[in-house]
C-alpha cells in the first residue's frame, strides 16, 4: 500500500534548491522537493512525502483529514511513517 504523510515545510536548505526541511508529526525530515518546481512553496505550506518526496502541496485542512486517516488506519500508517523515516535523503556536505 503507498500512503502520503503530511509534513510541513520548515526551511529550504542551501546545498541544493531540491531539499526542505519538513516537520512531520514532530520529527524533522529533510525531504525531496524537486517534483513540485513548479509549485510556490514557502515555509509553512504543507506538502504530502511519499518514501522522501513531496508529491503535491497542501492545504492545512487536508493536512490534518490525512493524517487523521491514516492514524485510524493503524498498522498501515506504522509501516509507511517506518519506510518514511528509514528512507535517506542526505545533502552533498554529509548532512541529513
Amino acid at each position: 500500500m503507498c500512503l502520503g504523510i503530511p509534513g510541513q515545510v520548515v526551511e529550504f536548505l542551501e546545498v541544493s534548491d531540491q531539499l526542505a526541511r519538513v516537520d512531520v508529526s514532530g520529527v524533522g525530515r529533510i525531504v525531496n522537493i524537486g517534483l513540485l518546481e513548479d509549485v510556490d512553496l514557502a515555509v509553512g505550506d504543507w506538502v504530502l512525502i511519499h518514501v522522501g518526496f513531496a508529491m503535491s502541496k497542501i492545504d492545512e485542512d487536508e493536512a490534518a483529514l490525512a493524517l487523521a486517516s491514516l492514524q485510524l488506519m493503524g498498522r498501515a500508517f506504522d509501516e509507511e511513517l517506518e519506510a518514511f523515516w528509514s528512507s535517506r535523503i542526505t545533502n552533498e556536505a554529509g548532512g541529513r
